[in-house]
């Protein structure tokens, strides 16, 4: 049945009101776990930020805000659940992710890590994503997927033993890994050095043609590197892969591409900062 448009109204406020209910909901049931979590650290600084942000929302709520504040809702949501994974992030890699309990952590952190984008499409469907949320917090939410699962393979590529029963699983991590930090890489277009934009420092427009913003977004490049030389090492020699030839990455290409450009970068207007490109230089050479 078609609705009139008179009928559409109540329909769409409904809507508003789920949505805004799924969002108090969650808001809820982090208030309660950062609550467990500040038990075993009260003195956290994160956990503390978190709990202090989860304070300001339920009061809010407590008071009947209304939903068109969702976009602030959604940003300060956000950084709550980055306090907080961040704190349970930490705790594993001091534990060295331990074999029996990590699988699981890790992939309910991803969970976690990957809720604020999904509710930020549906709760603001009118808006782009990025716009609810803000290109650093996106860039953010990217990077600690990235990364968790680049410490995760750091320390299983020390478990020689273990990758000769678990090359999938491996291969998988890598892959997923790989693709987070990539798609962290092009959240922001690299600046054209055309667009009319006027640079004083000739580094920072060369910087900015080459999508780098920060020192997250280089570290982000030499991590990405890794991984693929890491999926190079192990990928020819993994038969059991279910997965279609066409959706897995070109793993030699992409390494090859990004610490080249990290090398060029390190070893040009960046020389001299702290910034070692031996390493590198040392997978390049196995990749070309």
């Amino acid at each position: 049945m078609i609705l009139a448009s008179r009928d559409r109204v109540p329909v769409m406020a409904d809507d508003c009101r789920r949505q805004a209910f799924e969002l108090e909901r969650r808001i809820f049931e982090l208030d309660n776990k950062c609550a467990s979590l500040r038990a075993e650290k009260q003195d956290d600084d994160y956990l503390q930020n978190a709990s202090s942000i989860l304070d300001k929302l339920k009061s809010f709520y407590r008071q009947g805000g209304e939903s068109n504040s969702l976009p602030k809702l959604l940003q300060d949501y956000t950084q709550v659940i980055l306090d907080i994974t961040f704190y349970e992030e930490n705790k594993l890699v001091d534990q060295e992710f331990p074999e029996d309990c990590s699988p699981f952590k890790i992939q309910q952190l991803l969970q976690d890590l990957t809720e604020p984008e999904v509710l930020a499409g549906r709760l603001v469907p009118a808006q782009e994503v990025q716009s609810v949320l803000g290109l650093e917090v996106l860039e953010c939410l990217y990077w600690r997927r990235g990364a968790l699962l680049y410490m995760y393979c750091h320390t299983l590529h020390q478990r020689k033993q273990w990758i000769k029963k678990n090359k999938a699983t491996f291969l998988k991590c890598l892959q997923e890994g790989v693709r987070y930090l990539m798609r962290m890489l092009q959240v922001r277009n690299s600046v054209k050095l055309n667009d009319g934009v006027v640079f004083h420092d000739s580094a920072t427009a060369n910087f900015l043609a080459e999508g780098i913003f920060s020192d997250t977004h280089l570290l982000t490049m030499m991590y990405i590197g890794e991984m693929c030389f890491w999926a190079v090492k192990y990928e020819d020699c993994s038969v059991d892969s279910t997965e279609r030839k066409e959706d897995r990455l070109h793993f030699r290409d992409i390494g090859t591409q990004i610490l080249h450009k990290y090398v060029l970068v390190c070893d040009g207007p960046l020389q001299g900062q702290g910034w070692n490109t031996e390493n590198a230089k040392e997978i390049l050479s196995i990749l070309q």
